[in-house]
């Protein structure tokens, strides 16, 4: 990816629908609550759009489009990645910008991760239409053995990892208790109100070694959705325009199965990593803050890791003594994280970035802020990274 791409789009609009616990909106009501919020935060109207970068398995483009009363697409992709699809998204609408593909994108992204695992008679069914490989070796080759959701997959690296490097609970606690620190600055989030101690958190009941309950996201029903533009006409618009100065993904070998990899602990973001800094002409060290993609905190804590700021099982040390709290030098996850705001598949955390790039995070704001980075994570471990700048 050329270094180009560097300063050519920039975030102008950001939308949230909620983060709740059960809902009677459809997917694709929460999705066009959440982009008609960012289009009017942009100060642009649904004609404006020429680009749409739909979330991947639940609502097509073209409904978004017609919905919205989009005149005309000229632009639309769909990266499937999971967790890691957002920042894919921003990185994508980015590219069709720098090369005249479109003027506008809006990328969005949507679902009832909560009511849709709980079916009931009334409840709209999971409109989910994933076929990635990955799903298929769970099927045949991982439920068999009773490993059938999230938490025991990831138990099957995450547990290699806390064993072999020795990692303390309270590391993986220290990702929990900021995320629920920050969370009750945040009205939207849906732990707020709920604080939560390191003992709080070493109490609570293990899922399967090495999680905990502290240590899983929190299931929500929720969208939200950005809208990109080029540089020059970012200027114009409604709001301080937020840069996107450097992005790349990476995958894990292999991505569609985790057993017999020759580095189990290797993720995207290990490859991803090295290539945004580079792009963004930056260090790790110069971020003020890192919204890391936390589905669970101690892939918070390996994210960490594949980012430079330790070395491989040295987050432990990373996050001691308040560092990635608010007031300490990497504040992480200002809004709450998936942990604790909600698990809208990370585009909260690009939402958050952008309220902090502008200035504009309330309580919850970092000091004068001018740099920092998003990450995403996809099962089981593909990686995307954007590097944001405050624009002039």
């Amino acid at each position: 990816m050329s270094s180009s791409l560097s300063g050519k789009a920039a975030i102008v609009g950001i939308g949230e629908f909620g983060y709740y616990r059960g809902t009677d909106q459809s997917i694709l009501q929460m999705v066009l609550k959440a982009s008609m919020d960012a289009i009017r935060d942009a100060g642009l109207k649904p004609s404006d759009i020429d680009g749409i970068i739909p979330p991947p398995g639940f609502v097509a483009w073209d409904e978004i489009g017609a919905h919205l009363g989009v005149p005309e697409i000229r632009y639309t992709a769909c990266p499937q990645m999971g967790g890691a699809s957002p920042v894919a998204g921003l990185i994508n609408a980015s590219m069709a910008i720098a090369a005249g593909l479109a003027t506008t994108v809006l990328v969005p992204i949507g679902w009832n991760g909560y009511s849709a695992l709980r079916p009931r008679p009334d409840a709209r069914p999971n409109k989910r239409r994933f076929s990635a490989a990955f799903f298929e070796t769970v099927k045949n080759y991982y439920a068999p053995y009773g490993l059938r959701s999230a938490p025991w997959w990831y138990a099957l690296y995450l547990q290699r990892y806390v064993k072999h490097y020795n990692v303390p609970p309270e590391a993986a606690g220290a990702i929990a208790v900021a995320c629920r620190k920050h969370a009750q600055l945040n009205d939207k989030a849906l732990m707020r109100d709920r604080p939560l101690t390191m003992d709080e958190y070493l109490a609570t009941p293990f899922i399967t070694e090495p999680l905990r309950k502290g240590d899983c996201c929190v299931e929500t029903d929720c969208a939200a959705a950005i809208v990109v533009t080029s540089a020059e006409r970012a200027r114009d618009l409604a709001h301080r325009p937020v840069m996107f100065l450097g992005g790349a993904e990476g995958h894990p070998n292999r991505p569609d199965e985790l057993v017999n990899r020759t580095d189990m602990l290797k993720l995207g973001l290990d490859y991803a990593a090295p290539r945004a800094f580079a792009m963004a002409g930056v260090k790790p060290q110069d971020m003020d803050f890192l919204q890391v993609y936390d589905c669970f905190t101690y892939v918070a804590l390996l994210e960490l890791e594949a980012l430079g700021y330790a070395e491989r099982g040295g987050a432990a040390d990373f996050v001691k003594d308040g560092k990635i709290e608010l007031g300490g030098r990497y504040p992480l996850n200002t809004h709450g994280g998936l942990m604790s705001q909600g698990h809208c598949w990370g585009m909260n955390h690009i939402v958050e970035a952008v309220r902090q790039l502008r200035h504009d995070a309330g309580r919850a704001q970092v000091a004068d802020c001018e740099i920092g980075l998003v990450t995403g994570y996809g099962d089981l471990g593909d990686g995307t990274i954007a590097i944001l700048g405050r624009g002039a």
